[in-house]
């Protein structure tokens, strides 16, 4: 099995090229952090230094330095959009019964759901507080949409766990909600604070929403292939929670009839799935095959998408993370 896989706490993208403005994006953070009453301080702040890539102020940055020039505006997008994350992971976390992120206690294993839960509810408030500085109900807006596809998509996939009609179209508008509407509204957005046309802007929008799905399948396969002691993160709680994802329905798909009845039992009774004997079911190394080709078909989408933007480095590194990311995929082949 495939457990070589760059650890998800990593440096999953090469994103040394803005450095410097990532860094402005930890400071402005840390700002937010302050602005929290004493007695909530110091928990969000373990939050904020638990939540690693910041790979959505990345692409707002990277794509206003490819549009012309990074401004203060890409770098106050990029730190919404990370604060609205870190909301997300917070919640999932709960959901999830996860221990361990970024190989560190996560909030609700040190401090208990019910705290967690306002944890992730002061940071969501707090990133749409944020948003008004803007002045731009446009940008407001679509700040808020963003916000509200993530929540909508943690809904779906909470009400569709263990169910056995679950389809790929229901995974694809469930990711695309969950984890592509932020990498979609950074990079579009970005365009849109950098001046340029709507229809261009939306191009950009695209390689986020595609970039974004192809990571969530990564992260998906990563949590079949991984190891915990390399990934730093709790895994296999897709299977233990029911959660169906691209690999699992290819499975489903492709295994013998028997076999699909008998996962297909599983999943309706609400049993867990567990890793030896999903390894024991015909098909199984195919279906994270097919998922990661599936992945790359996106990636290789996103590189057209980048048309808008003219040759520059910081375009260059916009191309550079696809390929980056395809690197990951094709590791967790069996």
């Amino acid at each position: 099995m495939a457990t070589n896989a760059t650890p998800s706490g990593g440096n999953l993208f090469p994103f040394e090229l803005v450095r410097p403005h990532l860094e402005r994006v930890e400071v402005q953070i840390r700002e937010q952090v302050r602005g929290f009453d004493s007695a909530i301080e110091p928990y969000i702040a373990y939050v904020c230094n638990t939540s690693g890539k910041r790979i959505r102020p990345a692409l707002s940055i990277l794509i206003g330095g490819a549009a012309g020039g990074v401004n203060d505006d890409h770098i106050k997008l990029g730190v919404i959009f990370e604060l609205i994350h870190m909301a997300t992971l917070v919640h999932d976390d709960i959901i999830d019964d996860a221990v361990t992120r970024r190989m560190v206690p996560t909030a609700n294993a040190k401090w208990g759901d019910s705290l967690a839960v306002l944890l992730g509810d002061a940071l969501f408030s707090h990133a749409l507080t944020l948003a008004t500085d803007f002045n731009s109900i446009e940008i407001c807006r679509k700040v808020g949409k963003a916000a509200r596809e993530v929540c909508q998509g943690e809904i779906i996939q909470t009400q569709r766990r263990f169910d056995p009609t679950f389809t790929k179209d229901d995974y694809f508008k469930v990711i695309g909600m969950k984890t592509g509407a932020l990498f979609a509204a950074s990079s579009g957005l970005a365009g849109t604070l950098s001046g340029m046309s709507a229809a261009d802007a939306d191009r950009l929008y695209d390689y986020g929403m595609r970039l974004g799905t192809a990571y969530q399948i990564y992260d998906d396969c990563l949590d079949l292939v991984g190891s915990e002691e390399v990934v730093g993160k709790t895994l296999r709680t897709d299977l233990v929670k029911g959660k169906l994802t691209l690999p699992i329905l290819n499975l489903l798909e492709t295994a013998s009839e028997s076999q699909r009845a008998m996962l297909a039992q599983r999943i309706s009774d609400h049993e867990s799935l567990d890793l030896p004997e999903l390894l024991g079911v015909d098909g199984y190394d195919a279906s994270i095959e097919s998922a990661v080709e599936i992945a790359l078909d996106l990636l290789e989408c996103c590189r057209a998408d980048l048309a808008p933007l003219g040759n520059s480095e910081y375009r260059d590194a916009l191309v550079d993370i696809t390929r980056f990311l395809g690197d990951l995929l094709e590791k967790c082949r069996r």
